[in-house]
């Protein structure tokens, strides 16, 4: 798979990492032990080397599988993620650094992830939430910079709030952080505002999540698509939201002139056209989904002509409050 620098980090990352929500399989009905580990390591046959995971991911079963294949296979890189100690998902403007981050959870947290990883070193430890506003707040900073000295992580990141890109932009400005995450697709457009410009020229490397909204974006949803009680897309895709998602899938297939089939490789290029974007992580359980999207980590973006016409299909909404 070709690769993109991770910003300022001297990492080199495929185009295409492996997201590990949902083999946690505690949110995500359906998956198990063993197709996943599959995938996992299919990912790697073909060229894969960055998967992300967290340790609130089944509460860290992803990140013992992550391991248990990270550990076969040496040079894999692996990033992780802190849940705030309030468990406040996301974290609400008025919440203190010191209340989601204080410096000692910081540090029993990523040695728990190390445990259960099985490795020397995280790659790419995050926090899980954030707020700007914790710039020089509280003593994590203090914690990542003892981790780091002592040697058990190698790079620091954040995970932004759901569809709050602006919410990160001092962190990036002040150099407080050498990675982002955040959601960006052809509906949520929001971080070409302000937020990948900044990175660009901060040399932070960013991480796409929801490259294809949850799902939305693969055009398998349907207004008859059911999901079981305990699957959180039950929620996502609660209400009206599966019928009032079929015109906008229309539209961008009429625009384009492409078929449903090719919605999810033109979402996906539609984010690796970014220059700013290091990797888009996609949720892959199968051997199959593992095959169909590696071969989009080619270099190849998307024509200028059909960039010019996605960014006409922005379309604001939070679909992750309750319908």
């Amino acid at each position: 798979m070709h690769k993109r620098p991770l910003g300022r980090t001297g990492l080199s990352v495929a185009e295409i990492g492996y997201g590990a929500w949902g083999i946690g399989a505690d949110m995500w009905k359906g998956a198990r032990d063993d197709e996943s580990l599959r995938a996992l390591r299919r990912y790697i046959e073909l060229g894969g080397n960055f998967i992300d995971t967290a340790m609130g991911y089944g509460n860290g079963h992803s990140e013992r599988l992550v391991g248990e294949v990270a550990r076969e296979h040496p040079g894999t890189l692996v990033a992780t993620k802190i849940s705030p100690q309030n468990m406040e998902w996301p974290a609400a403007p008025h919440t203190t650094a010191q209340e989601a981050y204080p410096g000692d959870w910081v540090i029993r947290c990523t040695e728990a992830s190390l445990e259960r990883l099985g490795l020397p070193a995280i790659d790419v430890q995050q926090l899980h939430v954030w707020n700007d506003t914790w710039l020089g707040q509280g003593d994590w900073q203090d914690a990542v910079t003892q981790l780091k000295r002592d040697g058990k992580i190698r790079h620091f990141g954040i995970s932004i709030n759901d569809h709050q890109p602006h919410n990160a932009v001092k962190a990036v400005e002040a150099g407080a952080v050498e990675t982002v995450q955040v959601i960006y697709n052809i509906f949520d457009q929001s971080p070409q505002d302000r937020l990948l410009d900044a990175c660009q020229a901060n040399g932070v490397g960013v991480i796409v999540r929801v490259a294809l909204d949850e799902g939305s974006l693969t055009g398998t949803i349907t207004p008859e698509t059911t999901f079981p009680e305990g699957d959180w897309r039950h929620r996502y895709f609660g209400g009206n939201r599966k019928a009032e998602l079929q015109p906008r899938l229309r539209a961008i297939e009429a625009d384009l002139g492409i078929t449903t089939a090719q919605l999810p490789a033109v979402a996906l290029r539609f984010v690796l056209s970014h220059p700013a974007v290091s990797t888009v992580i996609v949720g892959m359980r199968s051997v199959r989904n593992v095959e169909r999207n590696a071969v989009l980590a080619d270099g190849q973006g998307l024509p200028a002509e059909q960039l010019q016409k996605l960014h006409a299909h922005r379309w604001d909404r939070n679909w992750y409050d309750p319908a």
